[in-house]
């Protein structure tokens, strides 16, 4: 075993080998993988081997898509059969909910290139004769979806990287991780000490133990999962052709060919957490014991939805554990607060997963950033919100729910309320109807008396329709009041505060008392962020951003800090306070500030230190419903005064509480964007309109030349604001853009403009054809919309009320 190599990887299942190839691929063959026991140890070996590109993300379906791809370039480079069988796959509905996540899926395939499609009965009974369709409305049908040999594949990988110059230590455990003082890492092993540049923790059930060696507990749990293998079937063996895959949802089952036989597997409701705490060091090749009881009623389900199960018999149970994250998707990237210490762990659908996370994690360590969009499986995406026992808790609430519908407005309930702050009392006497992102509870709407507390999860307009429409018509009309607790807010001090920023930022830094809107970009001029920027004070900064990316911003911070002379503070939950905004915000804060408020004294994107009543507050005159309003930022000690101050001095200007719903609903009637809709990190300021806050003149910041390449050369496509003549469900995300029978583009986020009374939807559409009064369609649940392009803000299009 060498002593010294660039990266090593621990663990030898099928998602370290594909971080081992790609890395290899890519061009970084000095690299090794480790494994403490053979390859396939631990949760590989025992997987039923199924892949599918079914994902409610569409990147991570991309990624699928790719995983599925690469199997027979795989199988090409190391002679290792993979064991492929592309039978394609049924994902049945038996209710109208069903059917409309599969239309909605079904949408999203078409622009990304998938060929899936809606199907009927007669076609399911003609492709799964076994299958019986009493009760059954539609499918849909992959043809990429199959099985492949878990073995097989995991060597194949594995023999392409070593063909590529890799190294594979077998039956070698990581006993121990140190860091160097030149940084580098000592990975210290049973049978010796290997120096490197970078690790990766690919240690699947073992992730947790190689993350505490380091320091850090991340946030996966492994589940037990059972499935069973027949005896041969008669229909099995009298069938043409190999059986299709075919997911039942209701029946919470997935079934597939095994030979003459066949697999079914159960994501039952009676879900088991395996390993509370640590994964035992000897268990490798194991299987638990069998759980039959758990699953009952599932079989039973399943005798009437696949009749030849009752006469067959069981040839083998398998019950092995595997690891699920918070929501289900994979912890992949570099670990934050630890340098070159890299995550691809808690894949649990390794076999359609796996190659999209090492092609992924590759392209970020070697070029610096992947080439999708991949915040979705970003380890960074929980920070340090996840306990121990909250993530037990919600990796057993995600493995239920493996086969439930997924509805673009629902809230899921465990492990809530985890965080709150001290106004949380208050909104509940209210009753507010509350969403949580990051850990942190907030209000979605109030519902009304005599409504429930509880929004129906639905891909239609929901109860909390006319709830949130009462709180639109009150901001536009009166004056509403919001929490502001769930951005992020960030302080950033000394000497060299604003120089640092000035490069971080595409923007140019406002003067003191100002703030400005500003992209953070990547080296390929796409965005890492967008910021509402204020300077408090000569070298003195806040930076708001998304609440749900506090790690992911401290990650991006700490990595081009200078070594001396810059502070960034993570300050979210010090600056806690409430948004105002209306036509009567600047009455109700003249009221209560001890300074002058006027439009003269304070105009629009002022920021400034005040007392609002007995509290002390930084105050920005800015807010993201587009009107005239105020965000008020006070320590957490006076959130609750703050609020009684607001009330008492509003109530005969009409102040009403509002929720998240309200202000989504407001901000597309500005057509304004939000991170992780209209700016991800696949998406450029040249594409999204984000061009204008950026300023091309300033000497350098970062991603500057691939700006000015967009800005010389500008891209395809164009974001666009398109009102839609919708029926009773409007565009959420990712719904096609039709034009003449083509597709052309896609929706970034859509909803009711409730003030307005339009449906409205934003999303790409090609640059020569953003203009006013183009026609397209938007297919919304199976259903092709008109929508037509509005190059204005549909309210208030010369910002009078904003900046009056």
């Amino acid at each position: 075993m060498k002593s010294q190599t660039r990266v090593v990887v621990i663990g030898g299942g099928v998602v370290g080998v594909s971080v081992l190839y790609h890395l290899t691929h890519l061009g970084w063959t000095d690299v090794m993988l480790i494994e403490r026991s053979d390859l396939t140890s631990g949760s590989t070996w025992h997987a039923a081997g199924g892949f599918h590109t079914l994902n409610a993300d569409t990147n991570m379906a991309a990624l699928q898509g790719y995983t599925i791809r690469l199997y027979q370039e795989i199988e090409e480079i190391s002679g290792q059969p993979c064991g492929l069988h592309h039978v394609g796959g049924l994902t049945l509905a038996e209710n109208n909910e069903r059917l409309d996540q599969l239309k909605a899926e079904r949408a999203k395939h078409r622009y990304m290139g998938l060929e899936t499609e809606i199907v009927g009965p007669d076609e399911i009974r003609r492709l799964s004769p076994i299958t019986n369709t009493e009760g059954v409305l539609a499918a849909l049908y992959d043809p990429l979806d199959g099985h492949l040999d878990p073995y097989g594949t995991t060597h194949a990988y594995a023999k392409a990287a070593r063909w590529n110059g890799a190294e594979i230590q077998l039956h070698t455990m990581v006993e121990r991780l140190g860091r160097q003082p030149n940084g580098e890492w000592e990975v210290v092993t049973e049978k010796g000490t290997v120096t490197a540049e970078h690790v990766v923790n690919a240690a699947g059930l073992w992730a947790r133990e190689v993350g505490r060696m380091v320091g850090v507990e991340l946030p996966l749990h492994p589940m037990e999962h059972q499935y069973l293998v027949t005896d041969p079937i008669p229909e099995v063996i009298g069938h043409d052709t190999e059986l299709p895959h075919v997911t039942d949802p209701q029946g919470e089952s997935y079934l597939r060919q095994e030979g003459q036989g066949l697999v079914i597997g159960f994501y039952e409701q009676n879900a088991k957490p395996w390993a509370d705490g640590t994964t035992p060091w000897e268990f490798g090749h194991e299987l638990l014991p069998n759980d039959l009881e758990r699953f009952d009623d599932s079989l039973e389900f399943a005798f009437k939805r696949y009749p030849v199960l009752e006469r067959a018999g069981i040839k083998q149970v398998i019950n092995g554990p595997f690891t699920f994250a918070p929501d289900g998707n994979p912890l992949m990237g570099p670990m934050p607060g630890v340098r070159n210490y890299w995550c691809a762990c808690a894949v649990m659908a390794g076999f359609s997963q796996g190659g999209g996370v090492g092609l992924s994690l590759a392209e970020w360590m070697i070029e610096g950033e992947p080439s999708r969009d991949v915040f979705a499986m970003d380890v960074a995406r929980f920070g340090d919100t996840c306990t121990p026992p909250y993530t037990r808790a919600k990796a057993r609430e995600n493995y239920q729910r493996r086969f439930t519908v997924s509805y673009p407005n629902e809230e899921l309930p465990v492990g809530r309320p985890l965080h709150t702050t001290p106004a949380y009392g208050l909104h509940k006497a209210r009753r507010a109807v509350f969403g949580q992102g990051y850990g942190m509870e907030h209000v979605n709407y109030f519902a009304p008396e005599g409504e429930p507390l509880y929004e129906m999860p639905t891909f239609r307009r929901s109860n909390a329709f006319n709830a949130v429409a009462a709180e639109c018509r009150a901001v536009r009309e009166a004056v509403g009041i919001n929490e502001v607790h769930n951005f992020g807010k960030y302080d950033v001090t000394g000497p060299g505060a604003g120089a640092w920023l000035n490069y971080l930022m595409a923007n140019r830094l406002p003067r003191e008392g100002r703030m400005v809107l500003s992209p953070m970009l990547s080296p390929s001029g796409r965005f890492i962020g967008d910021f509402t920027l204020s300077r408090l004070g000569p070298e003195h900064f806040q930076l708001i951003a998304s609440y749900n990316a506090q790690a992911y911003h401290m990650r991006w911070f700490e990595q081009h800090l200078p070594e001396s002379g810059v502070t960034v503070r993570n300050v979210s939950l010090e600056r806690i306070g409430f948004q105002i905004a209306g036509p009567n915000a600047r009455r109700l804060m003249e009221r209560v500030a001890d300074a002058d408020v006027s439009n003269k004294a304070f105009p629009f994107l002022s920021v400034r230190r005040m007392h609002v009543g007995p509290c002390p507050a930084i105050v920005g005159r800015v807010t993201f419903t587009g009107d005239l309003g105020f965000e008020i930022l006070v320590p957490p000690d006076y959130q609750i005064a703050l609020f009684e101050t607001l009330e008492a001095a509003g109530a005969d200007l009409g102040l009403r509480p509002f929720g998240m719903r309200a202000m989504m609903s407001m901000r597309l009637e500005k057509s304004f964007g939000a991170w992780l809709l209209e700016y991800k990190p696949e998406y450029t300021p040249a594409e999204t309109g984000m061009d204008f806050f950026v300023a091309f003149d300033k000497e350098d910041f970062v991603g500057r030349d691939a700006a000015l390449r967009a800005r010389d050369k500008p891209p395809p496509r164009r974001l666009a604001t398109l009102v839609v003549d919708a029926d009773d469900a409007d565009a959420w995300r990712d719904e096609p853009i039709w034009r003449n029978g083509e597709i052309v583009g896609f929706v970034t986020s859509g909803g009711y403009a409730h003030y307005v009374e339009k449906s409205v939807a934003l999303g790409f559409v090609p640059r020569e054809l953003r203009a006013e009064g183009e026609r397209f369609e938007i297919e919304i649940l199976g259903d092709r919309r008109s929508a037509t392009v509005t190059m204005e803000p549909l309210l208030d299009p010369g910002a009078k009320r904003m900046r009056g």
